[in-house]
C-alpha cells in the first residue's frame, strides 16, 4: 500500500482527492492548516487517513518518514487571494513548496507531484498552448507557480521523480466548496439570483477542468512514474477552451430564466487556451466530466442544501480577511497573551 501525504488536504482539491484515493486503498497522511475548518474531512472514520494540523512553512520533516509520495496543492488559491501581501504569498506558496520538496528528498520519498496552474500562461493571442510554450505570469500567484516549478526541475533526479500538474480553472463539487471559480459562481449566482456576470467583455479565453478530473491526473501520475517523471502536464480537455462570454451564455441557457449582464470596467487580463495532447498520449488520460455535468450537480447540492452560498468559507480571498481581521481584534484585546 504506497502512503501518500496531500499537503493542502482540506483545501478544493485536496478534499475531494482524499476521499477518493481512500476508496483506491491508499493511506492518506492529510497535512494542512484547516483553516476553512477541519470538519472537511473529519467526517471521514478512516484507518488509513492520518489527519496532521499544521503548516509547509513549518511541520517537523518526521512527518514525511516511510512516505512514498508527496502532492503538493497547499498555498493561497487563487490570483486575488495572492495579492493581499505579495511577501506572504512568497513565503506560503514559493517558500513553503520548496520546503516541502527539499525535506521530501532528504527524506527519501521517491515521486512528488506538484499542483501548477494554466494561469502560469497569463496572456496569449496563441490558440492551444502547449507544456513547451512562452510562460507569462501576470500575478503574484502565478508567478509563485513558476518559480517553484523551476526550483522542483533544479531538484529532480533519478532518485527523486518530479511531476508538474498545471490544472486548467477548476469547478465541481466539492466538501471546501469554492465559488470564487468561474463555473462554480455562475452556477451559484444563476441559481440563487437568477443573474451571470461577465467581467469586461467576455472574449477572455481560459480552460476548464472538473475537480474530480483533477484527482485523476494525479492518480495517473502517481501509478505510473516512470512515465510521469520529470514531466510538465497540461490538465484539461480541448473540448473545455471557452471564452468567458459564450461560457457565461452557455450556463445561462442550461439553467433557464437567467439572464446574463456585462461589467465593462472589470476586465481581467489574462487570456489563454491550452491542449491537452501530451497527458492523454502520454498517460491515456481523459476527462470524465463537463461543464454542464458540473453546474447541474451544483444546481441540485444548492436544492437540496448540501452546499450554501452563503457559507463565507466558500470566497476565498473574504474568508481570509475575515480571519486576518479577526486575529488584529484579538491580539488587541489580549492582556498577558490572554482574552479572559
Amino acid at each position: 500500500m504506497k502512503k501518500i501525504l496531500v499537503a493542502g488536504a482540506g483545501g478544493y482539491v485536496g478534499s475531494v482527492m482524499c476521499r477518493e484515493f481512500l476508496k483506491k486503498g491508499y493511506h492518506i497522511v492529510a497535512l494542512d492548516r484547516y483553516f476553512f475548518g477541519l470538519e472537511k474531512l473529519a467526517d471521514l472514520n478512516e484507518k488509513n487517513l492520518t489527519i496532521i494540523r499544521d503548516d509547509i512553512r513549518y511541520f517537523d520533516e518526521d512527518v514525511l518518514k516511510d512516505i512514498d509520495v508527496v502532492i503538493d496543492l497547499a498555498g493561497l488559491s487563487n490570483d486575488a487571494t495572492s495579492e493581499i501581501d505579495p511577501a506572504f504569498t512568497k513565503a506560503i506558496n514559493c517558500d513553503g513548496s520548496t520546503r516541502l520538496a527539499t525535506l521530501a528528498k532528504k527524506n527519501g520519498v521517491k515521486h512528488y507531484l506538484y499542483s501548477s496552474s494554466a494561469s502560469v500562461y497569463g496572456f496569449s493571442n496563441i490558440r492551444y498552448l502547449s507544456e513547451t510554450d512562452k510562460l507569462n505570469p501576470l500575478t503574484e500567484y502565478s508567478k509563485s507557480k513558476v518559480a517553484v516549478e523551476k526550483n522542483l526541475m533544479a531538484l529532480y533526479d533519478h532518485n527523486f521523480n518530479v511531476t508538474i500538474l498545471r490544472n486548467s480553472t477548476i469547478y465541481g463539487l466539492s466538501p471546501r466548496m469554492r465559488f470564487d471559480l468561474a463555473v462554480n459562481i455562475m452556477a451559484m449566482r444563476g441559481c440563487t439570483e437568477g443573474i451571470i456576470y461577465i467581467m469586461g467583455d467576455g472574449m477572455q479565453w481560459r480552460p476548464f477542468v472538473h475537480v474530480k478530473d483533477v484527482v485523476e491526473a494525479f492518480r495517473l501520475c502517481m501509478e505510473n512514474p516512470e512515465a510521469a517523471s520529470g514531466q510538465t502536464f497540461n490538465v484539461g480537455s480541448n473540448e473545455q477552451n471557452y471564452a468567458i462570454g459564450d461560457l457565461a451564455v452557455y450556463i445561462s441557457d442550461l439553467l433557464e430564466d437567467t439572464k446574463t449582464i456585462h461589467i465593462p470596467d472589470n476586465q481581467d487580463c489574462r487570456s489563454y487556451s491550452l491542449d491537452f495532447t501530451k497527458i492523454n498520449r502520454v498517460l491515456g488520460y481523459n476527462t470524465r466530466y463537463t461543464v454542464k455535468d458540473g453546474v447541474l450537480e451544483i444546481k441540485e447540492a444548492l436544492k437540496k442544501g448540501v452546499i450554501t452560498f452563503d457559507d463565507p468559507t466558500t470566497h476565498t480571498l473574504n474568508w481570509y480577511k475575515t480571519l486576518l481581521y479577526w486575529e488584529s481584534k484579538m491580539n488587541n484585546l489580549k492582556v498577558k497573551d490572554k482574552i479572559l
